[in-house]
């Protein structure tokens, strides 16, 4: 059996359906816990967004959105998109927006944990996480380490090759660029912003994230104007083949819901556990108000940029369906491998010679930025491990373990790059989604007592001990040294 053969079948006991509809299922419960604060907090998120201001041991709210949307918005923006419509019809898209939909409350659940339990580092900084909170609330170290060690080989080692196998096709597509010498630049560009420490990630991620998604949805909107008097039956094709109702997709139904949630988690990440990370770095008054703005991010990935990509493809015609058979059920590019191309080509149709080279750098910022971010969630996993016993090789070791990831990633084929990400992603799901299930009670009683706080028009005060929450320690030395300063002030 060979290396991708394995990989495969890996794969598909992980991704088993068990799993997919877990995604679903989840969504929905935090959904209703939190009398869907999706949609309740929708402006409030947006006014967080760009409140909170950076500090010596965190980030500002809006870098650490940003940090997580560099994790977020990637190729799976691009390239995941055209493969969930080739495997699960237009009806994917819909089942994209219901991840993203139902994710978002995940998505506060799973970062307000992260805030309720993080700590500054050696350094001063704040770390946080899944490994974290599973520690400290589940009290269940041996789970957290287990949960420590796969993100540091998913994000450190699997992940990123995704990233960097979409940017060598991307950019050999438009301009014949050899993947050797893609890889040498991106390996470049990574060790000079990593080597820099959070404070640079943060930044980097703060003007580059921002303008490569501003960018791509203007491009998107233009093709989609273009094809305006497509835009009704695009819309309806999407919605009859979610539910089966398009005969000629009918074949790909169930796929439809397999491929749409797949795609959809492995894009916005919601409940995958990466997002925690850069949302406990930020500096707040209260956890549940970055636990709003991660919420925010699922929003911006799915139902804007991975909307996009889907719009130009359907509204241009430049994709392709195939059924479980492996026979076409749809043939807009004949020949073509699913992934980028299949976006290159839609700009070309209305936009010829802007197409390939446009996509090939946007997929270039996207994908760079989430390998960036890949790297950070990789590092904090390591300060985890190195809590107790201080291993200042374990950074060194996991910086050139991301740099040998991306140059394989680079030179290898899609298919096994895809498999190993898909993988990755899982095996974080299975074990952070069965966590936030058991220790989802402190997210939900930090949300009630913010939102008791604003109605009352308190400013924001967290006091986990008032709560019933314990081992949040930051929060409460933090209290404390607040009194104190307050005391003394009078």
């Amino acid at each position: 059996m060979s290396f991708a053969e394995i990989v495969s079948a890996l794969n598909s006991v992980i991704w088993s359906p068990v799993l997919v509809y877990l995604c679903l299922g989840v969504g929905l419960y935090f959904s209703l816990r939190t009398r869907f604060m999706q949609v309740r907090g929708f402006g409030h998120m947006l006014h967080l967004m760009f409140k909170g201001k950076a500090s010596e041991a965190g980030v500002s709210s809006f870098q650490a959105l940003a940090m997580s949307l560099s994790g977020r918005v990637g190729t799976g923006n691009i390239a995941g998109v055209a493969t969930a419509i080739t495997f699960g019809g237009p009806g994917a898209v819909f089942w994209m927006w219901m991840v993203a939909f139902l994710g978002a409350s995940t998505a506060y659940v799973e970062s307000t944990l992260a805030q309720i339990y993080k700590e500054k580092d050696d350094q001063g900084l704040y770390r946080g996480g899944p490994a974290y909170y599973i520690e400290k609330c589940m009290g269940q170290k041996w789970y957290a380490w287990i949960f420590a060690v796969a993100t540091v080989i998913a994000t450190g080692l699997l992940l990123p090759g995704v990233q960097a196998n979409s940017i060598a096709s991307g950019l050999e597509n438009a301009w014949g660029i050899d993947t050797r010498v893609t890889a040498a630049i991106i390996v470049i560009l990574l060790g000079f912003i990593i080597f820099g420490g959070v404070k640079r990630i943060a930044k980097f991620a703060e003007i580059v994230v921002p303008f490569m998604a501003l960018a791509y949805i203007l491009v998107a909107l233009v093709i989609v104007l273009l094809n305006i008097t497509q835009l009704p039956a695009m819309v309806a094709l999407i919605f009859r083949s979610a539910f089966g109702l398009e005969a000629a997709f009918g074949a790909v139904l169930g796929l439809a819901v397999e491929w749409g949630v797949k795609r959809g988690v492995y894009s916005n990440e919601a409940g995958q556990g990466t997002g925690p990370h850069p949302a406990a770095a930020a500096e707040v008054q209260h956890p549940a108000q970055q636990g709003f703005v991660q919420a925010f991010s699922i929003y911006v990935d799915t139902l804007l940029v991975c909307s996009a990509t889907a719009f130009m493809l359907l509204s241009t015609g430049m994709y392709n369906v195939t059924g479980p058979d492996g026979a076409a059920l749809y043939g807009g590019l004949p020949g073509v491998e699913t992934g980028p191309r299949y976006t290159q080509a839609a700009v070309e149709s209305v936009m010829p010679g802007f197409g390939a080279p446009f996509v090939a750098l946007a997929l270039f910022f996207f994908a760079f930025t989430t390998i960036v971010a890949y790297y950070y969630m990789a590092e904090t996993n390591i300060a985890y491990i190195n809590r107790k016993v201080h291993r200042p090789w374990l950074s060194f070791v996991l910086k050139l373990g991301i740099m040998a990831a991306v140059t394989y990633g680079a030179v290898r084929s899609a298919t096994v790059a895809w498999d190993l990400g898909d993988m990755g992603v899982g095996l974080m799901a299975w074990l952070n989604i069965i966590a936030i299930i058991i220790i989802q009670k402190p997210a939900l009683l930090a949300l009630n007592d913010y939102e008791r706080q604003k109605k009352a028009g308190l400013a924001p005060a967290f006091d986990p001990e008032k709560l019933g929450i314990r081992n949040a320690h930051f929060w409460v030395e933090r209290l404390r040294a607040d009194r104190e300063a307050r005391r003394q002030g009078e």
